[in-house]
């Protein structure tokens, strides 16, 4: 089998698998174990094993931990703690793209934002939502090694990615940071509600990383949109036989098909990056919107909220970028002119 396709069906395989023992195990966010399974999986390397697995769950423990410690500073000194908040998402943002540690930073901007604005609301559900992430993550790793050995990588070491120009590494986790915050201080407002929209600014600042300016637009507000069309299609084809069988089945085809399109192995003009963002926006949209179908709520309306809000996300990440672009090379410019001035001096 060609190696596109095996990543395909490796990537399909182990999202679908994993969202079918969230969901059955009736876990509080249970749409946490597929995004999970596909942010880990996604990178075509073999998965950790246990004694990786341990030491992960460890290290994740501590960093989500970051989150308790900043919840009573941000209820008795809210000044302090937001500055607080918005350091540790700045060093989230630069261990993940100056250690080339994405997941890692990933989880770690998690732990900051969504652990200390769910604190809000209650200590112990911010404990509880710890404890829920360290599942998913279980459950994600396990579904690797399940489905792993079926379809390997190649054998041989995996190719070491380029270290990051540290100038530009900086402005790049400038930039994934001021897309995350103000969605923080947005969710202050509603805890509960807004959780979707920091795991959508997460994603938006991981893609950040890796999204030239000129193709922002597409690459971000595009792909959000083409997530909202997919959600829509895979909502009423869900709704044909809403069981979980069927939802696993549903889950197989969309990720079949978004990963082909993401691996090269269906011709499309846009990027992979694209198209990984348009899985991960696909189960942010749906997680919430079954959640809210099996808890009597209208998921039309909170769907089409979260639309907006997503959208709104989007354009300013978008805008962000292109405001700290054009600084960048301001200062670049201005540097330059002053260089050039002392040599003509």
């Amino acid at each position: 089998m060609h190696l596109a396709t095996r990543r395909v069906f490796r990537l399909s395989l182990t999202t679908s698998i994993a969202l079918a023992v969230g969901y059955g195990m009736g876990l509080t966010l249970p749409f946490l174990a597929p995004l999970f399974a596909f942010m880990l999986t996604a990178a075509p390397k073999p998965p950790v094993g246990v004694k990786g697995l341990i030491g992960l769950l460890v290290g994740i423990a501590v960093m989500l931990s970051v989150g308790l410690l900043l919840i009573p500073i941000v209820q008795h000194y809210p000044v302090t703690g937001l500055v607080l908040v918005f350091i540790g998402l700045l060093v989230a943002n630069l261990l993940s793209i100056n250690a080339g540690k994405g997941s890692v930073g990933a989880m770690l901007t998690i732990g900051v934002a969504m652990i200390t604005m769910i604190g809000q609301v209650s200590y112990a559900l911010a404990v509880l939502i710890i404890s829920e992430l360290l599942i998913a993550i279980a459950i994600a790793i396990v579904c690797q090694w399940v489905v792993y050995p079926w379809f390997p990588e190649n054998p041989g070491p995996t190719p070491e990615q380029p270290a990051p120009e540290p100038q530009k590494s900086r402005w790049q986790a400038a930039r994934a940071t001021l897309i995350v915050y103000p969605s923080f201080l947005l969710a202050l407002t509603d805890p509960l509600f807004y959780t979707p929209i920091i795991m959508k600014s997460v994603a938006l600042g991981q893609q950040a990383e890796v999204t030239k300016v000129k193709e922002a637009g597409r690459e971000l507000l595009g792909s959000t949109l083409m997530a909202a069309v997919v959600a829509l299609a895979f909502w009423f084809c869900l709704k044909i036989a809403p069981n979980l069988w069927m939802f696993f089945l549903w889950t197989l085809l969309f990720c079949t098909v978004i990963v082909g399109f993401m691996f090269g192995l269906f011709k499309s003009r846009f990027t992979p990056s694209f198209w990984l963002n348009v899985f991960v926006t696909l189960l942010i949209f749906i997680g919430p919107a079954v959640n809210d179908s099996a808890n009597g709520k209208d998921p039309y309306a909170a769907s089409i909220l979260r639309l907006g809000l997503f959208v709104g996300v989007t354009i300013y990440a978008w805008m962000a970028m292109v405001f700290l672009n054009w600084l960048r090379f301001r200062r670049v410019r201005q540097r330059n002119s002053m260089q050039l001035a002392s040599e003509v001096g």
